[in-house]
């Protein structure tokens, strides 16, 4: 009974894998992230005009392998004008290609690709489908939402980053009790042997 369910489940999924207009997957990423990706993208789409893509592949990629090059096998799955996020995690590759050079200055790449890599190496008990899901569909989110600003449009499907203050306010606390410690052992009794301060 469970292996029935399991497959009708997977015959209702698979449609959407494969027919996925804006992802490009070699069953990397599950369909229910490619839900999210499918209506962000459709979004920026309808907005904009700026075909947003994730082409996710298994594939390995040497060094030497140029991107731009490799993509073209896709050329007919794709339409112009276009912007790619290139996830390749068995060759450790993450990119962004664009259509026109002119794209580059809509967004901040390495800004984007921290999103991903932060999460798909987090030292955390999920599994490497879920850290790839997240990690990606987080890149993704982030590059349209930089695109739009740059377009001057607000997308409403992005998944926005409210906990973005919450994390830097962490981070500041973390730096001021190292301070804190660090003057308590170390440059405290250095500071009272240099002066006699008792």
């Amino acid at each position: 009974m469970i292996k029935a369910l399991a497959r009708i489940s997977l015959l209702l999924l698979l449609p959407l894998a494969i027919y996925s207009k804006y992802l490009i997957n070699d069953h990397i990423i599950s369909p229910k992230a490619a839900e999210v990706i499918e209506a962000i993208g459709e979004e920026l789409y309808q907005k904009s005009g700026l075909n947003l893509y994730v082409i996710a592949t298994t594939k390995e990629l040497g060094r030497g392998i140029n991107l731009y090059e490799y993509i073209k096998r896709y050329r007919s799955s794709l339409s112009k004008p276009y912007v790619i996020l290139f996830f390749a995690p068995n060759s450790k590759r993450i990119g962004i290609l664009n259509s026109d050079q002119k794209f580059k200055n809509f967004y901040d790449k390495d800004e984007v690709i921290d999103y991903a890599i932060k999460i798909i190496e987090s030292p955390d008990k999920n599994s490497m489908q879920s850290k790839y899901d997240v990690g990606v569909v987080q890149a993704y989110s982030e590059l349209a939402d930089e695109i739009a600003t740059k377009k001057g449009i607000k997308l409403q499907n992005t998944i926005k980053n409210e906990s973005g203050w919450f994390l830097k306010f962490i981070t500041w606390i973390v730096y001021l009790g190292a301070i804190v410690v660090f003057w308590v052992y170390f440059f405290r009794p250095i500071f009272r042997r240099l002066f006699n301060v008792k």
